[in-house]
């Protein structure tokens, strides 16, 4: 009955979204907290009247909310426009004023922000190393430690990865960057507050956060910066965030931002790895399926993310979206790509499993009912597109 009901409230538009690590619904606790610095406290942070005191007040709340959410000082948070500045930032900062050093290493699965900001100081004179990643998406500890040379400035790593939700292990990279005195950046923008951060306890140097993947609003993220880090502001201007991010702060989304950390919980958590892990052991049951990434606490606890042989995942979205659920393919910020996957690639899968791959990400508001619904739909539009497929002879008759 549950089910059946999600399926006639999905053909009246109301979707079933599992697109959330693309982007969240804004909690009505968060868009109540920004109100008033639209309405009534809409002052300029950086003026002495009345207005611009009480936005200055809430601006450096929030930074404190913030900074104790990963153990951090208030003076180490810079608000940023998201997480591609934040890690623009700490790649492009740490570089140039570093810039005798001249070597950077990531990883191949990270975050086009990342992946491409390295090309581009690959291209101002810097040497960039891509670590490989093992067929779940880990990286050898042991390449890391050959990796680094005398004139490596810092690794750069995304903390759980967008697409296949790979955890790496924190602490021990932060033990060998530690050791070779060089500096760690994370990205955290997915697994901030669902994968705990704590950058004493972990070594970190620089961590990219953001509010729009945790219920918060679109255009506001921060990068937190360790004292006595080396590192170049980027954007130039007035002397707004400690001199190192120039441009009036978005206060009201600020706020926001705060607002969707404080109310987090380790039961949304709970809820969230449940579901995730009915959806995964029975998507699975889809001959012909499989599981890209970790299973397990390794896994981030919103993600899963598929590949179906002989089909376009593509294909399935559309049917997907057809039935009222919202998914996608991968990475939002590669979406429009019709290249597969760089880091499906990068954990050994074929141009044509890249190809057939789905992600399906939850939320702290996402219901059991939905998930089953979404079980209940996959099997037979992959069985569908299937006795459409050229290629799928083989599976189209087992489903």
């Amino acid at each position: 009955m549950a089910a059946a009901k999600i399926a006639r409230d999905a053909q009246m538009n109301k979707t079933i979204y599992l697109d959330n690590g693309s982007t969240t619904k804004v909690a009505p606790e968060v868009t109540k907290s920004m109100i008033p610095y639209f309405e009534e406290e809409y002052g300029n942070a950086s003026t002495i009247h009345a207005k611009g005191v009480n936005a200055k007040q809430a601006l450096e709340n929030s930074r404190k909310i913030i900074a104790k959410s990963i153990n951090a000082l208030p003076e180490e948070i810079i608000f940023t426009s998201g997480g591609t500045e934040s890690n623009n930032f700490a790649l492009k900062g740490t570089a140039f004023e570093n810039k005798e050093k001249r070597h950077i290493i990531t990883t191949k699965i990270e975050h086009s922000s990342v992946l491409n900001t390295c090309k581009w100081l690959e291209s101002q004179g810097f040497e960039v190393t891509y670590l490989s990643v093992d067929k779940d998406g880990f990286i050898d500890l042991n390449e890391l430690k050959k990796s680094i040379k005398e004139k490596t400035i810092l690794f750069s790593v995304i903390h759980a990865n967008n697409e296949i939700g790979t955890i790496q292990n924190l602490e021990e990279i932060g033990k060998i960057c530690k050791q070779k005195k060089i500096y760690f950046h994370i990205d955290a923008c997915q697994s901030y507050t669902k994968v705990p951060i704590d950058v004493k306890k972990q070594n970190l140097d620089l961590v990219s956060l953001n509010a729009h993947k945790i219920h918060g609003p679109k255009g506001v993220g921060a990068l937190y910066i360790k004292k006595a880090t080396k590192i170049s502001s980027w954007q130039h201007g007035g002397s707004h965030e400690s001199h190192l991010r120039a441009g009036t702060e978005n206060v009201s989304a600020i706020v926001g931002f705060a607002k969707a950390v404080q109310i987090t919980n380790s039961s949304h958590i709970k809820k969230m790895t449940e579901l995730r892990d009915k959806l995964i052991s029975e998507v699975l049951k889809i001959p012909g399926t499989r599981l890209n990434g970790p299973q397990g606490d390794k896994r981030l606890c919103s993600n899963t993310d598929f590949s179906f042989n002989a089909i376009e995942g593509e294909a399935i979205v559309g049917f997907l979206d057809e039935a009222g659920i919202a998914a996608s393919t991968g990475s939002a910020c590669a979406e429009k790509n019709l290249d597969p996957s760089h880091v499906l690639k990068a954990i050994g899968l074929s141009h044509e499993q890249a190809n057939g791959s789905l992600r399906l990400t939850l939320s702290r508001f996402t219901t059991e009912q939905e998930i089953c619904y979404a079980i209940q739909t996959l099997p037979e539009i992959v069985k569908k597109l299937r006795q459409f497929s050229p290629f799928g002879r083989e599976l189209k008759n087992v489903l």
